[in-house]
């Protein structure tokens, strides 16, 4: 393992990747960091988590000129919530400096506000293609002044059909710049849109080199009418503390998810139905512990960084094994153990036996004990502060008026995310009552803020 502090790099920079927790070079940040510095064009294949954010954040961020408060760096993804997660990254990265202005353009939100945020500029854009170009078309976004492209699980975006739109954001930047490129696969489609884009690529390659994920992989072939009564007997049996199901369909995450919530399991569904509101509620509730499981489709496979996932059910099997890869991958992050679970039933049976390996274990049902009378609660419950950093709270002022003036033990607040107009805290369900009911008549930083319970 190579430390940081091998590379030419600020010392700021370095002492802020320490206090983050950054120690060593994960395989993919070691290959790939010494070109990206020097300015070079690259294409990685790394798989998901492998710390590929870091790495061209890293080269993102230290070559920007803060004074010049322009956009210079784009970073294109698939979904909002790789763009989100990316973007919380970056922000992290970027407390080595001052000043520094990052901002995501995402489709599924109002395009007014984003307006407004691009009438300020911004050094470094985080947004999907489809937004991005818009922003282009409508004049609102100029990329004059862009020295980096970095193209975020390129596959995936080519997957969803995103090609063109990449190849018309590109034709309005300048020739003259730095393309990173990084892909979980090397199909011909990402080598082609690399010839087409980048110029003498240096390729990285860290798939073999990474440790492989530990994860337990069973599956069950079972009658259709018995996937309920399966997957019930999967939470009662191992009760993982959180878990994902992937269903293939909206309406069937609907069906999973009602059906949960009446056996009583905390459960939320998220798909592409739902409001860019909706979405943010439902995940900050998942990672925040305010919900126990998670039913998606696979708008939410790649893209969604939740650590320490226990597990990880396949109610339905995926159209191909690339995208189970991506499923299970979701667990047993950063060298944790994890579990995944596949039922099938009919014809998904028959295509599960192409799944069959020395390392996948096909059992039966019958090896799975009666559920009596199961439950999943979430351990937490989410309070929400109509208040957030436009109104300068911060974090520790949430924690102060909680343990401070309301009196609650700090062992009881989980996690607090502020954002510009709201900020979510969790909190012990055993004391969810007294610490609404005390924050709703108090004060914070010596205002009073709206505060609700999210359900």
């Amino acid at each position: 393992m190579t430390n940081f502090s091998t590379l030419s790099l600020a010392k700021t920079m370095l002492h802020n990747l320490d206090a983050l927790g950054f120690k060593t070079m994960t395989p993919v940040q070691e290959q790939s960091l010494p070109p990206i510095l020097d300015g070079r064009d690259v294409i990685v294949q790394a798989k998901t988590g492998s710390g590929k954010t870091v790495a061209f954040g890293v080269g993102v961020l230290l070559k920007l000129k803060v004074k010049l408060f322009k956009p210079q760096s784009l970073i294109l993804c698939p979904t909002r919530e790789l763009a989100d997660q990316v973007a919380t990254s970056l922000r992290e990265l970027a407390r080595f400096t001052h000043n520094i202005k990052i901002l995501t353009l995402c489709g599924g939100v109002p395009f007014g506000p984003q307006l407004g945020s691009l009438r300020h500029s911004a050094h470094i854009i985080v947004g999907t293609p489809g937004r991005v170009l818009k922003h282009i078309k409508n004049g609102s976004l100029s990329l004059d002044t862009l020295d980096t492209l970095v193209l975020d699980e390129a596959d995936r975006m080519l997957d969803m059909g995103f090609i063109d739109d990449i190849h018309q954001i590109i034709f309005n930047m300048p020739v003259k710049r730095q393309t990173l490129l990084f892909s979980a696969t090397y199909s011909d489609e990402i080598l082609g849109l690399s010839t087409s884009i980048q110029k003498d690529a240096t390729h990285i390659e860290t798939v073999l080199s990474e440790s492989a994920n530990k994860i337990s992989e069973y599956f069950y072939d079972v009658a259709q009418h018995e996937k309920p009564s399966t997957l019930i007997k999967i939470l009662s049996h191992h009760k993982p503390q959180n878990v994902i199901i992937f269903s293939n369909t909206k309406i069937h995450a609907k069906e999973i998810t009602q059906m949960l919530q009446q056996k009583g399991i905390a459960a939320l569904a998220i798909h592409g139905d739902l409001e860019q509101y909706e979405r943010n509620d439902v995940l900050i509730r998942f990672a925040n512990q305010s919900c126990s499981v998670l039913v998606a489709t696979d708008v939410a496979a790649r893209g969604l960084d939740i650590k320490d996932l226990d597990m990880v059910i396949n109610y339905e099997l995926p159209h191909d094994e690339t995208t189970y890869v991506h499923r299970i991958g979701r667990t047993a992050r950063a060298g944790q153990e994890g579990m995944a679970f596949t039922i099938v039933s009919g014809r998904d049976a028959i295509k599960a036996e192409d799944y069959r390996s020395a390392t996948r274990h096909f059992e039966s049902v019958d090896s799975l004990p009666e559920s009596a009378a199961f439950t999943l609660k979430a351990p937490n419950v989410t309070l929400v502060i109509e208040g957030g950093k436009k109104d300068k709270v911060r974090p520790g002022d949430l924690l102060g008026a909680l343990s401070g003036d309301a009196g609650i033990a700090s062992k009881f607040i989980g996690k607090i995310n502020v954002y510009d107009r709201q900020s979510y805290v969790a909190i012990d369900s055993s004391i969810i009552g007294e610490a609404y009911s005390q924050l709703k008549k108090g004060k914070i930083k010596g205002r009073k803020f709206s505060v609700w319970i999210l359900k």
